[in-house]
C-alpha cells in the first residue's frame, strides 16, 4: 500500500495535469484493487467514483470538469474514511487533502462549489 500512496502523492505534487491519462487509470486500478476488500462504511462510495473516474481517464478526451468534481469527492470521502483505518490513518488523511485541493484547483470548480460537489454537472460556468 506505501507504493500505491506514493505513486499516487508524487503525482499529486508534481501535477495532475503532467500525468498521462493511462498512468493515472492504471493508478485508480491499483487503488480499486486495494480497496476491494475492504469492509468499511464509505468504502463502496470510493469505489465506486474510483471506477468512474478511471473510465473517463480511459477516454479518448477525457471530461475535465468531471475529473474535478470527482477528484473532489474522492479527496472527501478518503479524509472522513481515514480515521477508521487501521493503519495508514496519517497518509489517507494527507491522500484525501490532497485529492481534495486538486479537485478545487480550476477556477471554475472554486467558483462553482454546488456543482463541484455533483458529479452530474451540465454545463460550464463561464
Amino acid at each position: 500500500m506505501a507504493v500505491k500512496f506514493a505513486g499516487t502523492m508524487n503525482a499529486i505534487n508534481r501535477g495532475l495535469d503532467a500525468t498521462k491519462p493511462t498512468k493515472g487509470a492504471d493508478m485508480v486500478e491499483d487503488w480499486e484493487s486495494a480497496l476491494a476488500e475492504i469492509d468499511t462504511p464509505g468504502a463502496k462510495g470510493i469505489l465506486r467514483d474510483l471506477a468512474a473516474l478511471r473510465k473517463q481517464l480511459e477516454k479518448g478526451e477525457p471530461d475535465a470538469d468531471r475529473i474535478h468534481a470527482l477528484l473532489h469527492r474522492l479527496g472527501t470521502a478518503t479524509t472522513k474514511i481515514a480515521d477508521k483505518a487501521d493503519k495508514s490513518q496519517e497518509k489517507l488523511k494527507a491522500l484525501g487533502e490532497a485529492l481534495t485541493e486538486a479537485g478545487e484547483d480550476s477556477p471554475d470548480e472554486a467558483e462553482d462549489v454546488e456543482a463541484a460537489a455533483s458529479p452530474k454537472r451540465a454545463r460550464k460556468k463561464s
